[in-house]
C-alpha cells in the first residue's frame, strides 16, 4: 500500500487520528454497549477481555483510528484502514462502531466520506466486509453506493470467517455529498 494508513483527518463534525494505547479507556467506554456488538458474531467486544483483544489487533493493525465528535472532543467511536491483499488498487474500511447517541444521523456518513476522500487519493476501490446478519451496517454501506461483490479486478476476494458479505464502492460511483 503507497499511503499512510493512519493520517490525521477532520471535518467540521469529526476529527479522526490514530489510536493510541492511552485510549482504551475511553473508547471502551463506547463498546462496553452491548446493542453496538447486538449484530456481529462477536459480541463479547462489550465486555472487557473481548474489547482487550479488539484493541490489541487494532493497535497492531497500524491502520485504526479513534473517532472523535469534534464539538465536545470525546471519543465517539473507531474505525480502521486495512490492505486488501488481492490488490494493490483497492482498501477496506472496516472495524466500525459509533456510539449508539451517533446512529442514524449524519457522523457515520461524515466519517465514512473522510475515509473515503483520503484513500481515493490512492486507490480506485474501497472493500468493506460486513457480518451476513449485519444489516445495520450493510443499509449504511448501501447509502454510500456500496455494491455486493465476490470479485474484484477478476480476482476472487478473500474470505473472511466473521464477513460473508463484501461490498464495493468505487472512485466513480461514491453517493456522498
Amino acid at each position: 500500500m503507497s499511503f499512510d494508513l493512519q493520517p490525521n483527518l477532520e471535518n467540521d463534525l469529526l476529527i479522526l487520528r490514530p489510536l493510541r494505547e492511552e485510549d482504551f479507556e475511553n473508547l471502551y467506554q463506547v463498546a462496553s454497549d452491548p446493542l453496538i456488538w447486538e449484530q456481529h458474531p462477536t459480541k463479547n467486544r462489550s465486555e472487557r477481555g473481548g474489547f482487550e483483544v479488539f484493541f490489541k489487533e487494532a493497535m497492531e493493525s497500524k491502520g485504526a483510528f479513534v473517532v472523535i465528535d469534534k464539538k465536545t472532543e470525546k471519543i465517539i467511536g473507531s474505525t480502521r484502514f486495512y490492505a486488501v491483499k488481492t490488490t494493490q488498487n483497492a482498501i477496506e474500511i472496516g472495524w466500525t462502531f459509533l456510539a449508539r447517541q451517533y446512529w442514524g444521523g449524519q457522523y457515520n456518513q461524515s466519517m465514512k466520506k473522510l475515509l473515503m476522500d483520503y484513500a481515493f487519493n490512492f486507490v480506485e476501490n474501497i472493500v468493506f466486509y460486513i457480518h451476513e446478519h449485519n444489516f445495520r451496517s450493510q443499509k449504511a454501506v448501501e447509502k454510500l453506493g456500496g455494491q455486493r461483490i465476490t470479485h474484484l479486478e477478476n480476482q476472487p476476494m478473500e474470505i473472511k470467517s466473521a464477513s460473508s458479505v463484501i461490498y464495493l464502492v468505487t472512485k466513480n460511483q461514491i453517493k456522498i455529498v
